[in-house]
C-alpha cells in the first residue's frame, strides 16, 4: 500500500480531530485501518503512519467516552511502539492508558505498565500525572485528587470518572464518622461548587441520607454489621477443628 494514498487520509483524520468531528473522524479511521492491513511491517515509514493513525484513534475514543474502543486502540498500538523508538504522541497515549487502568481499578496492570517505562517517559508530564494521582489515592489524599489540574483536556474524561469514586469514598467515611453534618460542611468536604450538585449526588447515590433544616443525618449501619456481631469465637473453633482433622488425614 503506497503512502501517497494513505497520507491524504491521515491528514484528513488530523483535521477531523482538530475540528472535533467524531463522525467524520471515525469514517477516516476505518478507511486507514483497512489500508494498514496491507502495510509492510519492515517499513518504518508505514509503521509511523500506522502509529499516528491509532494514536488519533485513541484520542477519538476518549472524546467519544468509549472505554472499550479505547482499550482496543491501545492494544493495537503497542506492537508499533515496540517497533518504533518513539512518536510525537507516545507519552500522551501512555499517560491516558495509565489513567484508564487507574479508573478501572486494574492496579496490577497499572504497575506492570510502569515497569515498561523508560526513565524519560516516566518523568514526562503526561505520564507522571497518573503516577502521582495513584500515589495520592493510595495514601488517601483525596483533597489533592479533587483539586487536580489535568495536563491536557483529554485527561478530563478519566478524571471525572475518578472523582466520582473519590467522592463515594469520602461519603463512606462521613457516614461512619459523623451522626450529622451541615450541607455547607458536606459541600466543602466533597468539593462541590454548588448545593444543588450535592443534592443531586444525594438523590442519585445516597438516598438513605436524611436532609432536613440544611443538615444531613446519617443513618446508623444495619444490625449485624458491627465487629462485635461477628461470631468470632465460633469461627475460630471451627477453623481449629478443620485444622485438626486435616492433620489427622495427613
Amino acid at each position: 500500500m503506497s503512502l501517497e494514498i494513505a497520507a491524504p487520509v491521515l491528514k484528513e483524520l488530523n483535521a477531523k480531530f482538530q475540528a472535533g468531528d467524531l463522525a467524520g473522524g471515525k469514517e477516516c479511521l476505518s478507511k486507514l485501518k483497512i489500508m494498514m492491513l496491507n502495510f509492510p511491517v519492515e517499513s518504518e515509514a508505514h509503521n509511523i503512519v500506522a502509529a499516528e493513525t491509532l494514536e488519533l484513534g485513541v484520542l477519538f475514543t476518549v472524546a467519544d467516552g468509549d472505554f472499550d474502543a479505547f482499550g482496543r486502540n491501545v492494544a493495537q498500538l503497542k506492537p508499533y511502539y515496540a517497533l518504533l523508538k518513539t512518536t510525537a504522541r507516545k507519552c500522551h497515549i501512555l499517560g491516558l492508558n495509565l489513567m484508564h487502568l487507574l479508573v478501572d481499578n486494574r492496579l496490577s496492570e497499572f504497575h506492570a505498565e510502569l515497569e515498561l517505562l523508560t526513565e524519560e517517559e516516566a518523568s514526562n508530564a503526561f505520564v507522571s500525572f497518573p503516577i502521582n494521582l495513584e500515589r495520592q489515592l493510595m495514601v488517601g489524599i483525596y483533597d489533592e485528587v479533587l483539586n487536580v489540574k489535568v495536563p491536557d483536556a483529554s485527561y478530563q474524561f478519566f478524571v471525572d470518572n475518578l472523582l466520582q469514586t473519590v467522592r463515594d469514598s469520602i461519603a463512606d467515611c462521613m457516614e461512619v464518622s459523623y451522626q450529622s453534618m451541615t450541607l455547607e460542611d458536606a459541600m466543602i468536604m466533597m468539593k462541590f461548587d454548588a448545593q444543588q450538585e450535592l443534592m443531586d449526588y444525594i438523590e442519585e447515590c445516597r438516598d438513605d441520607w436524611i436532609v432536613e433544616n440544611h443538615a444531613i443525618t446519617f443513618q446508623l449501619p444495619p444490625s449485624g454489621s458491627k465487629v462485635s456481631d461477628i461470631p468470632s469465637m465460633e469461627l475460630i473453633s471451627q477453623n481449629l477443628s478443620y485444622a485438626t482433622e486435616m492433620e489427622r488425614i495427613v
